[in-house]
């Protein structure tokens, strides 16, 4: 069979819009049909139309062309909307370094709308910004739930997406940007604040990525010192739980940490007791003592043997009055004369009517027996921190040398909270105590003398 020429498809196929006879039996006569010309090259394929082998023609009704009209009408809206529509600032998910990670990624560069808008809000804190960051519970699971935000990588998208929303910015200080840092625990760690600068600059991107290391670098920083202060804190509350001692860790180098009222003992610049040297020699008022025989109770207090007195004995010196308190023990001597220790000393501390101290200091060195150190041993009591009384009284002269030429300076207590202000009476010449007296002590308190403490140019008198 001859095949049919392009040319007479192409004439005997109608052009769009060409009112046409209805093909069809069964069809109303009233209604029109359209057909929409083909290329010719369509035409040509027999398979399509094999008993006519005419051209081919797709029919269309007049409502499927106006569907097909408004569906391209709508497309073309929509492309035209999105080529003239904003384009959304990006929103950095990470903070960028100039160097590279570790793991040799390479750094995104920051886009400089969210550059622009982090230097814009940089006043306003991380907590205001929470409720106009609609996306944060995306962002977050986008992350995954085991890693954690960078506070900073926090800021920036809210402030990227308080800025893509339209929000508005509280009023605060401009350029200034304020971070907390919080602690788990108050009493371990105390809450430290950190406040980092930053200045607007030309390029947004470069100090973006600069002012990200500072602030990191500050951070760091604070990390550091706050681990080192709640170290500090810990290492000061394990001391101040610990009581003061004569050696290791609550011995006289950190009484003065222990508690806030010995801090004395460490900055105090007249402290006892200190090596008597060079003393000037003046004609001295002697101590009148007025010492009678009195009543007494000995107790052991957990740091020396004490002997409470009763009242009634006083001393004069200077034109003052001072009432005896108490007297107590220290093996070896805490005082030195010209670099010389001895063996033992006692201390009798009396008090004046405006609560001023002075101490009496007098040195006991190996040799005879002394009765009323032995009476105090005979009336030692079983337990520390109780008072045995005694049934006997003391002659309390009898603790002093015959000759009571002295030294005086001004001092301190040797035991804390090692209060300054205290006058010191030393006698120069030492009374001697047996060495079995001496062993009884030393069974007790083998050691309880505070280190010579610097003179720092006190002026120290002493009797002709």
């Amino acid at each position: 069979m001859a095949k049919t020429p392009p040319a007479a498809v192409a004439a005997a196929a109608p052009v769009l819009d060409q009112e046409v006879e209805s093909p069809a039996d069964g069809e109303v006569p009233s209604k029109k049909r359209f057909t929409l010309k083909m290329p010719a090259f369509v035409a040509r394929l027999s398979k399509l139309d094999l008993k006519s082998r005419m051209p081919f023609r797709i029919t269309l009704s007049k409502k499927l062309l106006i569907l097909i009209g408004a569906s391209v009408l709508t497309v073309s809206a929509g492309a035209a909307a999105l080529a003239f529509w904003p384009s959304e600032p990006e929103v950095v998910k990470k903070p960028v370094l100039a160097k590279k990670s570790k793991k040799g990624k390479k750094s995104k560069r920051v886009a400089p709308a969210a550059s622009a808008a982090s230097a814009a809000a940089s006043a306003v804190e991380p907590t205001e910004m929470a409720a106009t960051a609609p996306a944060e519970t995306t962002a977050r699971v986008a992350r995954g739930a085991s890693e954690p935000e960078d506070p900073m990588d926090k800021l920036r998208r809210r402030l990227g997406e308080t800025l893509c929303s339209g929000g508005k910015l509280e009023n605060g200080a401009p350029g200034e940007l304020k971070l907390t840092a919080r602690q788990g625990d108050p009493k371990i760690m105390p809450a430290a604040r950190v406040t980092a600068r930053m200045e607007p600059a030309a390029d947004q991107s470069a100090s973006r990525g600069e002012t990200v290391g500072a602030t990191k670098t500050a951070r760091t920083r604070t990390d550091v010192s706050d681990d080192h202060a709640a170290h500090h804190d810990a290492k000061a509350t394990a001391l101040q739980a610990l009581q003061w001692t004569y050696d290791g860790d609550g011995g006289p180098g950190s009484w003065g940490k222990l508690k806030p009222d010995f801090a004395k003992c460490a900055s105090g610049t007249r402290q006892s007791p200190i090596d008597i040297r060079d003393g000037i020699q003046v004609n001295l008022d002697p101590i009148q003592f007025d010492y009678k025989p009195t009543t007494f109770r000995v107790i052991d207090n957990g740091h020396t043997v004490q002997v409470n007195v009763a009242p009634g004995n006083f001393i004069e010196v200077n034109g003052k009055r001072f009432e005896l308190l108490e007297f107590h023990f220290h093996r070896p001597s805490e005082e030195r004369i010209q670099g010389k220790q001895f063996d033992m000393a006692v201390h009798l501390v009396h008090k004046d009517a405006e609560g001023r101290l002075a101490l009496v200091a007098v040195l006991l060195e190996r040799g005879g027996a002394h009765s009323i150190v032995q009476t105090v041993w005979n009336n030692l009591p079983l337990e520390k921190g109780e008072e045995q009384a005694a049934r006997v009284p003391l002659d309390l002269t009898q603790l002093l040398p015959a000759e009571r030429s002295y030294y005086t300076y001004m001092g301190s207590l040797t035991t804390p909270p090692c209060s300054e202000g205290v006058l010191w009476l030393v006698m120069k010449k030492p009374v001697p105590i047996a060495q079995e007296q001496i062993g009884i002590f030393a069974r007790l308190y083998p050691m309880n003398a505070r280190p010579v403490q610097p003179a720092s140019g006190r002026m120290i008198k002493e009797s002709n």
